[in-house]
Formats: C-alpha cells, sequence, structure tokens
C-alpha cells in the first residue's frame, strides 16, 4: 500500500478541507496517510512569510475559496471562524501527542469541526476540552502531557523535519520526496505515490 505522509499545522485553514475529507480518500484510493503534525507559523516567520496579515482582498478570496470548495466536498463550515489562531502551538503539541498514541486522526478531525462548524477557536477552550472528550480522552491529562518539555522538543524537532523536506506551507503533502503543496495538489500526491 502507497503511503503518503500528509504534513499540516492546525491552525491552516485550508487543512480544514482536507482534514475532514482525508480518511474517505485514504479508502477509496488504497493509500494510507502518516498524519505529521508541524508548527506552520514558525515555518513561516522563518521565511518572512505571513501571507494574510495587512492583506484584506487576498484575506477575503481565501475565505471565499474554502466555503467555494468545502461546498463541493460537502462540508458545512459556517464564517467567519476565529482566525488567527493564538492556539495553534499547543493545539499541534496535542496532536504530536495524538499522533505517538494513536489518536491523531479523530483529535484533528474534531478540533477542525469545532473550528469550522462551532466557532470555537482550536488550541482554545471549550474547543480543547470538548474534542478530547468527544474520543474518549481525558482532557486534563492530555493537556498537560501536550505540555511537557518532551513534546515541546518532539513539535521543534517535527517542525524542522518539515523545513528540511522543504515544507513551507500547509497541507503539504510528501511522496518519495516530492513535496505536494495545498490541498487543491493532494490528486497529484496521490498519482504520484500510485504510480511508484
Amino acid at each position: 500500500m502507497a503511503v503518503i505522509d500528509f504534513w499540516y499545522s492546525i491552525g491552516s485553514t485550508y487543512s480544514y478541507l482536507t482534514v475532514m475529507r482525508l480518511p474517505e480518500v485514504a479508502k477509496a484510493c488504497g493509500v494510507a496517510f502518516r498524519w505529521r503534525p508541524f508548527n506552520v507559523r514558525h515555518v513561516m516567520v522563518e521565511q518572512g512569510n505571513i501571507p494574510f496579515k495587512g492583506k484584506p482582498v487576498k484575506s477575503a478570496y481565501m475565505w471565499r475559496d474554502i466555503e467555494r470548495r468545502a461546498a463541493r466536498y460537502g462540508l458545512t463550515p459556517r464564517f467567519p471562524v476565529p482566525y488567527p489562531l493564538e492556539g495553534l502551538v499547543l493545539a499541534n503539541q496535542v496532536a504530536i501527542l495524538g499522533a505517538e498514541d494513536g489518536w491523531v486522526l479523530e483529535y484533528t478531525r474534531a478540533t477542525y469541526r469545532r473550528w469550522f462548524e462551532a466557532g470555537e477557536a482550536a488550541g482554545e477552550e471549550p474547543n480543547l476540552s470538548a474534542s478530547l472528550t468527544e474520543i474518549g480522552r481525558d482532557p486534563e491529562q492530555v493537556l498537560a502531557d501536550a505540555q511537557s518539555e518532551r513534546i515541546v522538543r518532539e513539535l521543534q524537532a517535527a517542525t524542522e523535519e518539515a523545513m528540511d523536506l522543504g515544507i513551507f506551507g500547509s497541507p503539504s503533502f510528501v511522496v518519495n520526496g516530492e513535496v505536494f503543496w495545498g490541498d487543491d495538489r493532494l490528486d497529484d500526491a496521490l498519482e504520484w505515490a500510485l504510480k511508484l
């Protein structure tokens, strides 16, 4: 079975489109996705790339584009959504812990659903506790573990690995060293993976 590394950062708006449909895509195409959370904000700051700050026309386009694409996928976001996320780092630290413990997919989908469909900012309350409770995790324990020095270092290491691969945004898909950036490049990544 082909395996695609799915690099994403909770806090990326376009990643909503991928996160909410990826399990169905995997099943339909017979591929496996390895969920790889990282801190896209750090990457963007390092590269001097702040895509929407102070750019109202581009921001308006982004939200409308996500709305159009979401309708095509049968998703039901409710705009406006909180953005940018103050809790981006914590949200991704929880995802790192989830990747280690086997519940990253469920947590990521729950937190994105609450962020985009209920207006609860990911990485903050009530989203954090509600998402973790929904997937059968103890919020108090998970949040304590996610803020440990070990997990802080793990997120930093994942972010450095993403940068070493040439990843500069979220979502990105990596197939045998080839990087495909953006939800709209998922089909290209799938085609590349399936021809190997």
